[in-house]
């Protein structure tokens, strides 16, 4: 079959191609409306669709971003991309997902495969251990937001949870429920992952705030896959902790496990707040304590950030832009 070209459409309509180019680019300030329904209903008769990617090399715009996320799983990173995948629909533009799983080489191939497609800009969750590429991105001047994390030495604008006040609310609930005895399991900490270390270290200070001694012991990291083995040493102690503060939300669906199979009575023998407010904390029972991240706002302006950069605004300064968390009171604590 041949292929229908504006051309065609311009002819069965009885308009100029430029005003074809006009109605598909929707700038109908100057055309009447006798035509835009003659345009649509050649377009309907010839069954045209326009050569996006020709489009694209003559606007020089993709009219799509990508977003490379460290983990899918995250309750957190779902709502960003929906922020972000709502704001960039009301835009006319598309968005492609990528999973890096935490891993450099895969964050590395996403990154070259996005721009290799010519995406408009990026917004990643990053591993925070491609510095050089990050690097040669800034000096390119190249649409780029960092989302919940920063990479060490890149000046980039950057959207985050305060991470310091997260931690210290989930703190003072515990002191004021009257738990002393407080533990803290994270993901591992060996990575350079900017939520963790900020949150390991303001659970050392908001313990110092209230005069509760650091004990190391009460400091748990490891892999998703052993995190079970974590928490049993953790809660075998000989004197183990009275409440623990779960760093994100899948070491809060282990721990929850752990409390099931283990038959630990939250809170009884258990006190728990997990940061990330998961879908299911105000039924599941007991309810949950959490601390919420406003995952919708962030994932706005994020997008709001980057469309900025592809619209060519100037980077004088770089800001990091931080979101204040909230306290979800339930019966876990």
């Amino acid at each position: 079959m041949k292929k229908i070209t504006i051309a065609d459409v311009a002819t069965y309509a009885n308009v100029s191609k430029s005003t074809v180019s006009q109605y598909l680019n929707k700038r109908y300030d100057y055309m009447g409306a006798d035509t835009k329904k003659r345009i649509e209903a050649a377009i309907k008769a010839l069954g045209y669709s326009p050569n996006i990617i020709a489009r694209s090399l003559k606007q020089k715009s993709t009219k799509t971003i990508g977003v490379i996320v460290a983990n899918i799983l995250h309750v957190f990173s779902t709502q960003v991309i929906r922020a972000i995948e709502d704001y960039c629909n009301a835009s006319n533009f598309h968005v492609i997902v990528c999973n890096a799983d935490d891993d450099p080489m895969k964050e590395k191939r996403y990154i070259e495969m996005l721009r290799a497609k010519q995406v408009d800009g990026i917004i990643a969750f990053p591993t925070g251990e491609n510095i050089d590429l990050y690097q040669g991105l800034l000096e390119e001047n190249y649409p780029f937001i960092l989302m919940d994390r920063l990479v060490p030495g890149v000046a980039m604008d950057a959207v985050l949870l305060d991470n310091e006040k997260a931690v210290h609310l989930a703190i003072e609930q515990f002191i004021k429920a009257g738990y002393k005895k407080i533990g803290m399991i994270s993901p591992p900490m060996e990575q350079p992952v900017t939520p963790r270390r900020e949150r390991m270290e303001a659970y050392k200070t908001a313990l110092k705030k209230y005069g509760i001694e650091f004990r190391p012991a009460y400091l748990a990291s490891g892999e998703i896959t052993d995190m079970h083995i974590r928490i049993k040493e953790m809660l075998t102690l000989a004197d183990p902790p009275e409440a623990i503060l779960a760093l994100n939300d899948r070491v809060l669906f282990e721990l929850l496990q752990y409390t099931k199979d283990h038959q630990v009575q939250i809170p009884a023998d258990l006190a728990i707040i997990g940061i990330d407010d998961v879908s299911f904390a105000s039924f599941y029972s007991p309810t949950l304590t959490t601390i919420a991240q406003p995952a919708f706002d962030m994932g706005k302006k994020a997008a709001q950030l980057l469309f900025n950069q592809i619209q060519g605004d100037s980077r004088s300064e770089t800001n990091v832009y931080r979101f204040a968390p909230q306290l979800m009171e339930r019966e876990s604590c």
